[in-house]
């Protein structure tokens, strides 16, 4: 019989149950849907994103399914529209699960992927109606299209730790967990070939008289327990398994031997699979029949693998070659570090600017000779300013050019030569800058040591409240804002950068409720509270505007200073008269 294709929403809440043809009779056949998959503007949270799973009717005996019974048949789980949140207030209630929506099928393993935290084991203990005390739920789950419970010893659940009795050997624990698990009906020696069975299809016969081990007595590997695991569940061939990272702990060999058994398993058993699982490798990968990937608590794809990689490049994240396929899918979507890209540009202003403090020490020795030289009339203030100025610029140049480049594109800023030219401007300008405020800091504290503190203090202080650390509406109004953040150098120089990297992109947007996309220039209004009223450019405007006023109020400084102590020397001193008595 030729395979059939139903397509099955991804995550849309809705009101009522989706009535999935295969939950409430997998006997009826769906036609092939032409729906395409979605554009690249919804990725990765559409508004109503699908797919297509193809299913096989055969796999049912459609005509004979009245007259089978259910472990003949296996079980088809289904779940529509679950939410899960965190006991407590309404308004303080924070989604860990939002309107996921699929289905699991007999003889099929279906793996749940997701970034950690992103809600795979949650979903897992929903399913397998193990959601602790301290979490509500909202929403359906099904078994074969009917809300009921599933009977003892049909369903099984491996934990993500491995706890075992570490006095048994690996026999033992198989064995003892057959005489208690499997039904009476089955005599001793039935049981125990079962178990033996078990054991070399987890691929544990050679260490089977090995006792387990704990962290007194040395026993079988941390791998070895995962599988003793396993095998303690599976023993009694349950038709719904449920496996919480069933591959942590083993090399790539061990989880594929370990996955393509249970694989077969659900063949020959009809078992239903569903596997939770970090990060598969690409023969892991393969093995799964169908594929739920989660981001944020929410269905970002539901399908087969095969379907993945079509999905992701029609959304413009095409898998590269000879890449592991569940890598880059997680990488995409994985939006953990998705504050990088502004702390990153907020690292190369603030380290590469106080490296230009390392030049105060020689800077110092300089205008002890400019001293000598300018008491014997060599020359004059304003010419050792602009002799400086000059000489420093190739250095400062270099050291903004390529280190900037290494950063820029190494970390994979808009590559457009326009953006990495705009970037070392920025870096060069703070550069001058910075050593305009040293030169200002030597004029009135001579001493290497105090000077360097001295600018780094003013540096810090400047830094601190650029607007990144700590978001301009949030600074305090008086002194903080007004006027320390408005003179800080900083705060110009990350709102160049910002602009310069995110104007023109659009992200994903992971907020519930609003539109799957926002656009770079409202993450700088809104999350950096950037000012968008004037361009880039004003801001190293301001930058280089900056550097010429330091440059100004030394040769001020340096002018005036002589004078200063002149007039403070000719000062009438008070007499003071001691009178004894």
């Amino acid at each position: 019989m030729s395979a059939t294709v139903a397509t099955v929403p991804r995550w849309v809440p809705s009101k009522t149950r989706v009535d999935h043809p295969l939950c409430e009779n997998p006997n009826v056949k769906v036609e092939l849907s032409d729906d395409k998959l979605p554009s690249k503007p919804s990725f990765p949270f559409g508004n109503h994103p699908s797919t297509l799973i193809p299913f096989h009717p055969s796999h049912y005996q459609g005509d004979n399914r009245s007259t089978q019974s259910a472990e003949s048949v296996g079980v088809v789980l289904s779940w529509e529209d679950l939410w899960v949140y965190t006991n407590g207030e309404k308004k303080d209630e924070v989604p860990i699960l939002a309107g996921i929506t699929g289905f699991a099928l007999p003889s099929q393993v279906l793996a749940i992927m997701g970034p950690s935290g992103c809600g795979k084991s949650t979903l897992l203990d929903v399913l397998a109606g193990r959601l602790a005390s301290n979490l509500r739920r909202t929403g359906q789950v099904f078994l074969d299209g009917r809300k009921r419970a599933m009977a003892y010893g049909t369903s099984a659940y491996v934990t993500q730790e491995d706890v075992l009795m570490t006095t048994l050997t690996v026999r033992e624990a198989v064995q003892y967990a057959a005489e208690l698990q499997l039904p009476s009906s089955m005599d001793r020696a039935a049981k125990m070939q079962r178990a033996e069975e078990t054991l070399q299809e987890m691929g544990l016969t050679g260490v089977a008289g090995v006792r387990i081990g704990g962290r007194v007595t040395k026993g079988i590997s941390g791998g070895q327990k995962r599988r003793v695991s396993i095998c303690m569940e599976i023993i009694t061939r349950p038709k719904l398994l449920f496996l919480d990272e069933p591959t942590s702990g083993l090399d790539s060999a061990a989880a594929f031997h370990v996955m393509s058994r249970i694989w077969r398993m659900a063949e020959s058993e009809r078992m239903t699979v569903v596997a939770a699982v970090h990060q598969p490798t690409a023969e892991v990968f393969d093995v799964f029949s169908s594929v739920c990937l989660l981001a944020y608590g929410r269905t970002v794809f539901f399908g087969p693998p095969a379907h993945a990689a079509e999905f992701f490049a029609s959304n413009g994240f095409p898998c590269p070659s000879l890449k592991n396929p569940s890598d880059h899918y997680l990488r995409t979507i994985n939006k953990d570090f998705e504050g990088a890209r502004g702390s990153m540009l907020m690292f190369i202003a603030a380290f590469l600017t106080f490296m230009a403090i390392g030049g105060f020490p020689s800077f110092v020795e300089e205008m002890k000779i400019f001293g000598r030289e300018r008491l014997n009339g060599h020359y004059d203030v304003t010419a050792f300013t602009l002799a400086n100025t000059l000489s420093s610029i190739p250095y400062l140049a270099i050291i903004s050019v390529v280190p900037g480049a290494i950063a820029y594109y190494l970390v994979g800023l808009q590559s457009s030569i326009d953006r990495f030219i705009y970037f070392v401007l920025v870096l060069f300008a703070c550069m001058m800058l910075v050593e305009g405020l040293m030169m200002t800091v030597a004029s009135i504290v001579p001493d290497f040591l105090m000077g360097i503190i001295t600018g780094a203090g003013i540096q810090g202080v400047m830094m601190l409240n650029g607007g990144f650390f700590r978001l301009p509406h949030d600074l305090p109004e008086t002194f903080w804002r007004y006027p320390v953040y408005y003179i800080a150098f900083h705060k110009y120089a990350f709102q160049g950068f910002y602009k310069n990297e995110f104007m023109g992109l659009t992200f994903p947007n992971n907020k519930i409720g609003e539109p799957p996309t926002i656009t770079g220039e409202q993450i700088l209004r809104d999350t950096w509270q950037v000012e968008m009223g004037h361009s880039k450019w004003v801001d190293l405007a301001i930058l280089f505007g900056m550097t010429i006023f330091y440059r100004i109020l030394f040769l001020v400084i340096m002018k005036a200073w002589p004078k200063m102590k002149g007039y403070m020397a000719r000062l009438p001193r008070e007499s003071t008269s001691v009178s004894f008595a």
